[in-house]
């Protein structure tokens, strides 16, 4: 190649890449819930997880098609004992501030993850510590073999040791109080986009990360959320292209959604259960009319609450057939699910009634009952029903809805007596949603959100045990009796696993995924 060839192609690399990307367009989108924080270890919910995926990375993540983990942050691991997993980091990888990820990080991170005031301590069961073998390997030293650690391990995003030290961040925001850390309205990550603006209640906006160490495929320059609470003028916005895609469209405007010819609507059962849990430790509920001792406890009263409701009208009416109706608390993606503990116990109101009088409430009573109104599909609505429901067998429910930003963090704090949840499932595997839910509470994300606090000795003995058990088929064994366990005693009341319409304009390409979140990677506005 002459001198003049050279000259000219490196001013034409030069053009390629100083010129404006023709198709480089906003990705525009909605949902009814608020972001709660930006602090990666802080608020455990699949809203807030997929969108600081945008600019946050795990070492591993799942593929959107066949969600299998595959390397992020890592590009290899391997089992040097049981208990010892040494992963190889990508090396070039820069924070969106320019600085180099290293081994450090990765430590620092999961060690924060771990910390007091994470919620993501679920993730890290199992792990002891993480130790530096050079500048680009760590170490994962294990309490036990845990065979679902890869997929833990998508949850639990790098952050950079020296922003956090610098921006009083080493540990997680609290969710519980209302102190904040430089982390929850900041983030400083390795993924696609980095955060542009946050302003609560109003908008997100991300703009390409120009350090980003992988090859973004997608012509999506920036992404703006704008949270949009009324259904009515969620849909409206995508009607009139004020957004580009709607993640929860209402189900009573479907239909017209599915009619219309510039928009597209795609459909998929997500890896969520809805659910109630009831308050079983307090001696005394706040605000019942019952003194001196607490209706919630008695299992024939649960299983009252729970055969009073008609699931399939649910289904039919409020939800417009966007439920599938369920009798345990994980969907049928999830490891250890079966036919037998999908089984729901049947609709009885004249049984439930027979049940609370047994139970030594023949007259029911009342009772606090709180839900969100702008996290699931029709959440507030299907409260409203049940509420209706339970007041024919006596029991009178006294509604609160919140929006989910200040819903969850009352919640936590063990504020309500019978309470929605719906649950999601990261690693497909049911010891997360036993550990979190049912296990007692604990350490290392035992009865991280068992915030009824049922406890149970048997369950507890099962779910240590599937911990660290590697022998495949004695673990689904035991996750399918944890789960019947739960059923028998009435821990929670499932209600259904949501199946999600995603609504957007023709030209948006996304690949929906079973976790109800956006690959980010993969977005293409046409």
């Amino acid at each position: 190649m002459t001198s003049r060839i050279k000259l000219l192609s490196v001013a034409a690399a030069v053009i390629l890449m100083t010129a404006p990307a023709v198709h480089a367009k906003p990705f525009k989108w909605s949902s009814a819930s608020d972001i709660s924080t930006l602090d990666i270890h802080s608020q455990n919910n699949a809203l807030n997880n997929g969108v600081v995926a945008a600019f946050y990375d795990a070492l591993v993540y799942y593929n959107s098609t066949t969600f299998k983990p595959e390397g992020q942050l890592a590009t290899s691991w391997r089992e040097i004992s049981p208990t010892q997993l040494r992963f190889t980091l990508r090396s070039g990888v820069k924070f969106s501030d320019g600085t180099t990820m290293t081994a450090d990080d990765v430590i620092f991170s999961i060690g924060r993850a771990m910390g007091k005031n994470s919620n993501f301590a679920i993730y890290t069961q199992g792990i002891d510590k993480v130790v530096k073998v050079n500048d680009t390997t760590v170490d994962f030293m294990m309490k036990g073999p845990n065979p679902v650690l890869l997929n833990q391990l998508t949850e639990l995003r790098i952050m950079s040791k020296a922003w956090a030290e610098r921006n009083r961040s080493v540990d997680a925001k609290d969710m519980r109080t209302n102190e904040e850390n430089f982390a929850h309205r900041n983030a400083m990550g390795t993924g696609p986009y980095m955060v542009k603006e946050w302003l609560p209640d109003q908008r997100l906006v991300l703009v390409k990360n120009p350090n980003y160490w992988g090859s973004n495929p997608t012509n999506v320059t920036e992404i703006i959320y704008t949270p949009i609470k009324a259904e009515a003028t969620r849909v409206a916005a995508l009607l009139s292209g004020e957004v580009d895609f709607v993640l929860d469209p209402s189900p009573q405007d479907l239909p017209r959604l599915r009619n219309n010819a510039n928009l597209k609507v795609m459909d998929g059962v997500e890896n969520r259960t809805i659910f109630f849990g009831l308050d079983q430790w307090r001696d005394e509920l706040v605000g019942s009319n019952i003194k001196g001792k607490n209706p919630l406890k008695d299992q024939r009263v649960r299983r009252a609450l729970y055969q009073s409701i008609d699931s399939a009208s649910l289904n039919r009416v409020t939800l417009r057939g966007l439920g599938q109706p369920t009798g345990t608390l994980v969907a049928p993606q999830v490891n250890g699910w079966t036919e037998g503990v999908h089984r729901r116990l049947a609709f009885d109101a004249d049984g439930a009634k027979k049940l609370l009088a047994d139970a030594g409430y023949p007259q029911g009573f009342e009772v606090d009952f709180a839900c969100p109104n702008n996290r699931y599909i029709n959440d507030e609505e299907i409260c409203q029903a049940v509420t209706a429901m339970w007041s024919r067998i006596g029991v009178r429910a006294k509604l609160r809805t919140l929006p989910s930003v200040t819903y969850f963090p009352m919640v936590l704090r063990n504020e309500a007596s019978i309470y929605m949840l719906g649950w999601g499932v990261p690693t497909f595997d049911a010891l997360y949603s036993l550990q979190s839910l049912t296990r007692s509470v604990g350490q290392g994300g035992d009865g991280n959100y068992n915030v009824g606090r049922y406890s149970n000795p048997r369950m507890d003995v099962i779910v240590d045990r599937v911990k660290a058990e590697t022998d495949l088929l004695v673990r689904n064994r035991l996750l399918t009796e944890a789960l019947q366990l739960s059923n028998d005693t009435v821990s929670h009341i499932p209600l259904h696993n949501q199946i999600i319409p995603w609504a957007m304009k023709r030209n948006v390409d996304v690949v929906h995924r079973a976790d109800n979140r956006i690959d980010w990677r993969l977005v293409k506005v046409n």
